[in-house]
């Protein structure tokens, strides 16, 4: 991967926060990326996998007109999924994707590469839209990278 979860887990711990992943085209490899470094509990609270638009609404309390209305691959969705990962865990901080891994699934709309990201740091979201190109574990991996560094270039240095 790289040095950002290091970098993350360092910045987390500094600050005395604890962070929550809320997933779907991802299906928990972001919280895997976390998890995979030793001591991880002290700064990696949970992670909602949520890959049905059914989980998105119990899980993480995203209204089910959003998803109708917008899709699950969009801003809104994005922006409420990373909500609720704050608000139904313990952590100060969330990272929330969805988006079309591919290789079906795309639309002229929305094509295969399509990720929206929100992050969520004491209350307020952040949301982002990218594109990415190559197979299903290149735009999960790539997924993946963004998210923490997003929330990484998101955080304070301080509190």
């Amino acid at each position: 991967m790289s040095d950002v979860p290091q970098k993350l887990a360092e910045r987390l711990l500094a600050l005395q926060w604890q962070m929550a992943t809320a997933e779907s085209c991802t299906g928990g490899l972001i919280s895997a990326c976390c998890t995979d470094l030793a001591g991880s509990s002290a700064w990696f609270d949970r992670g909602f996998v949520t890959y049905s638009n059914d989980a998105k609404t119990q899980m993480l309390g995203v209204p089910a007109d959003s998803i109708s209305t917008h899709g699950a691959v969009s801003e809104t969705v994005a922006h409420a999924m990373a909500i609720g990962a704050v608000y139904r865990s313990k952590a100060q901080v969330s990272v929330a994707v969805t988006g079309v891994a591919g290789p079906s699934g795309g639309s002229p709309e929305k094509p295969v590469g399509t990720v929206w990201f929100g992050w969520c740091i004491n209350g307020l979201v952040a949301t982002e839209l990218q594109h990415f190109e190559g197979d299903r574990q290149f735009i999960r991996q790539a997924t993946v990278l963004h998210a923490l560094t997003g929330l990484l270039n998101r955080l304070p240095t301080s509190t």
